[in-house]
């Protein structure tokens, strides 16, 4: 990382305090950091501890009048090699997907043409809600890149999905960047002009009107697919079994309950450029719906005559290339 410099803009949470190991980090493996604090972000750590890792001057006021007599945010952010910012709460998520440029760090990243990086940290609940899922997709499809967020205990007291990736992990994915393998933003993402189909979740099969055969599945490999490929540009649809998650922005989805709907939805949807398969379709499926709930004779389970579903990766694999 020698002559490489880094932006690393700490937002508002109690993540910020990994954000100082991530300085002695980068510094250690001899890039430049320069630091932007946010107000949030010094409720938290002081300017002078980030000063003193980084060993130069931490950026905190948009209208510091030594800084802007020269438009210093624009020197801030189109110096640096790549922006990273860590912690990344749900506030600053929200006004970057919405353009907003009301301090140093949302006006250096509305200025940047470098690469960003993120590192989302929040309460789970946060990180789930619709309005923080719809951000993450905005952010992804302007080309942002993203490094977690990890699962575990959270400050607040509570498990689930919303910490910090670790700065030891975070500075493998600086380092992927600043070697190439993801283009600016101001270059062609390598999906552009690409249909990508992408399956997602289970099917269930109905026996009766309150009972169905079904694999668990939570979607989410297939949504995480479709929203990365989205993410590079290209134009996705998202053929989804019944899941409880929310619809990513800029992908078109298709809802089917059965492996017949799933491979019909499919079939609708050719040709694709790139299918990938990632639902848990149910093998079986009954012979016949009974259309009314089977009651129980005594004691005993109804008897099931079951046909197999169609292989719908086999069924796109006969007919080959699409394009």
């Amino acid at each position: 990382m020698n002559d490489k410099t880094i932006l690393l803009i700490i937002g508002g949470g109690i993540a910020a305090y990994k954000s100082l190991e991530l300085i002695r980090l980068l510094k250690k493996r001899g890039a430049r950091v320069r630091v932007i604090l946010t107000r949030g972000g010094a409720q938290f750590i002081t300017p002078l501890s980030a000063a003193t890792l980084a060993g130069e001057k931490t950026f905190t006021d948009l209208f510091d009048l030594d800084d802007e007599s020269e438009i210093g945010h624009i020197k801030l952010a189109r110096s640096a090699d790549l922006v990273v910012v860590a912690p990344a709460t749900a506030d600053l998520m929200a006004r970057m997907a919405g353009g907003l440029a009301s301090d140093l760090a949302t006006t250096c990243l509305l200025a940047t043409d470098r690469p960003v990086l993120l590192a989302p940290a929040m309460n789970p609940v946060m990180w789930k809600a619709p309005a923080t899922q719809r951000n993450r997709a905005r952010l992804q499809a302007d080309g942002i890149v993203f490094a977690g967020p990890d699962s575990g205990d959270m400050a607040c007291g509570e498990q689930g999905e919303g910490r910090m990736t670790e700065p030891a992990l975070l500075l493998d994915e600086i380092e992927r960047l600043l070697s190439g393998s993801v283009p600016e933003k101001s270059g062609r993402l390598p999906l552009a002009g690409r249909h990508v189909l992408v399956t997602a979740g289970p099917t269930h099969e109905p026996v009766d009107p309150v009972r169905y055969i079904a694999n668990r599945s939570s979607g989410r490999q297939g949504y995480a697919i479709a929203v990365a490929a989205r993410a590079l540009g290209a134009d996705v649809t998202l053929v989804s079994g019944p899941v409880q998650l929310p619809e990513p922005e800029g992908v078109n989805v298709v809802r089917v309950e059965t492996a017949s709907e799933m491979l019909a939805a499919v079939k609708k949807d050719l040709p694709a450029d790139i299918a990938i398969c990632a639902a848990a379709v149910a093998d079986w499926r009954p012979l016949e719906n009974t259309g009314q709930k089977i009651k129980k004779k005594g004691g005993k389970p109804p008897a099931l005559a079951l046909v197999e579903n169609p292989d719908i990766l086999k069924t796109l694999s006969e007919k080959g290339p699409q394009r």
